[in-house]
């Protein structure tokens, strides 16, 4: 008996190791240089990529000179952005993604939102990653802010805010979805 569980434990350990080895691995930080539009990064990025050169230029400036909408910023702690995920489909190449991007990372810091729940995808001209991790979120525009909670996509923000102010358009996607949950109760 003693064999037969010595024999059945190293099956067990092999067909993990061979599960693992045929798992696929996700490339983080890629980048790649094109004739038309230079270095780009594509497919899932960690945010400090956007601080290394050439994206830098951009990232830096827009950042550090953007005024935060404070009362907004309070308003998102209070209703605890936090707690959702942020998707956040980009290109380097795009300007939309050069002002965006930049103002939202300045916003999730301010808020200390968790990096663990920002997730960045770096697309092509065609809006497309290697990995085609941006595929199941119907990317028409760049940047698209994807905010979900549990899984669940509760609303985006496509290319710049409605309202003029990342903080505020964040706001009222959580606002409505507080408003769906409260009505859910009543």
């Amino acid at each position: 008996m003693k064999k037969f569980t010595q024999t059945i434990l190293v099956a067990t350990v092999f067909l993990m190791t061979l599960q693992s080895c045929n798992a696929q691995k996700v490339v983080l930080n890629r980048e790649v240089e094109t004739t038309s539009d230079g270095k780009m990064l594509l497919g899932t990025q960690k945010k400090y990529q956007l601080l290394q050169s050439p994206y830098s230029d951009w990232y830096v400036k827009e950042h550090d000179e953007y005024a935060i909408d404070q009362k907004a910023v309070a308003e998102l702690k209070k209703e605890k952005l936090s707690s959702y995920a942020i998707t956040v489909v980009l290109g380097t190449w795009c300007e939309d993604s050069h002002r965006e991007v930049p103002r939202l990372m300045k916003i999730l810091e301010t808020v200390n939102f968790p990096d663990q729940k920002l997730t960045l995808i770096a697309v092509n001209r065609k809006r497309e990653s290697p990995g085609g991790e941006e595929s199941v979120y119907n990317i028409q525009k760049v940047p698209t802010i994807i905010v979900q909670k549990y899984g669940k996509e509760i609303g985006r923000i496509i290319e710049s805010p409605s309202t003029g102010y990342l903080e505020r358009d964040l706001l009222e996607i959580l606002k409505k979805d507080n408003a769906a949950i409260t009505d859910l109760f009543k």
